[in-house]
């Protein structure tokens, strides 16, 4: 659901930026079934179980149209940062729940242990969707503040943007470890699992 929120997210600041695209295609619904991405929904998410570990996905992207958005040059920016700061407010939401929760006995251990299973996801999405790397938002975020005569580049690097990601995922995943970790203890007042 997180990953649902996330998009769901950018197809509401495309609409308050001007562009009704994911409106129009019945994207703006938290019903995870029209988010569904056969690939990395489904096939990757059950490789990763399988072959014993990582398991990452990612839902459909929700579609928009940057020449329909009020701001030429912050609009794509503004509708990329919307996923990310949806999962930080997740994980703030439910990481205050957690701080509080000692204070009132009406929270259960299992949903604490829940709550705390959606700050540390959240944190994951959101830190990970600000990666620089094309497809995911960071990439969009960061070409929005580089000169144009960055874009020849930027097509380039999209290109090859998601074996990028999976190089980085593979290679570089234990640097985020600590900075999830420390996050994680802000937000809940408690240590990452």
């Amino acid at each position: 659901m997180s990953v649902v929120v996330h998009e769901v997210s950018h197809g509401y600041a495309a609409l308050a930026l001007g562009d009704p695209t994911a409106k129009y295609q019945g994207r703006l619904t938290l019903n995870p079934l029209p988010h569904l991405d056969l690939v990395g929904s489904i096939i990757v998410p059950l490789i990763g179980y399988f072959a014993g570990g990582f398991i990452i996905g990612w839902a459909k992207p929700v579609p928009f149209n940057p020449y329909n958005l009020r701001s030429a040059k912050w609009g794509e920016a503004l509708v990329a940062i919307a996923g990310p700061l949806s999962n930080i407010s997740l994980a703030v939401v439910f990481g205050l729940i957690i701080r509080f929760a000692s204070d009132y006995s009406f929270f259960s251990q299992s949903f604490l242990n829940l709550a705390g299973f959606v700050v540390f996801i959240n944190i994951i999405l959101a830190i990970f969707n600000l990666i620089p790397i094309p497809p995911l938002d960071g990439s969009k975020i960061l070409f929005t503040i580089l000169p144009y005569k960055w874009q020849a580049f930027r097509q380039s690097l999209e290109r090859y943007g998601l074996i990028l990601v999976f190089i980085f995922i593979f290679l570089f995943w234990q640097v985020m470890n600590p900075i999830v970790g420390f996050l994680f203890t802000l937000i809940t007042g408690r240590v990452a699992f």
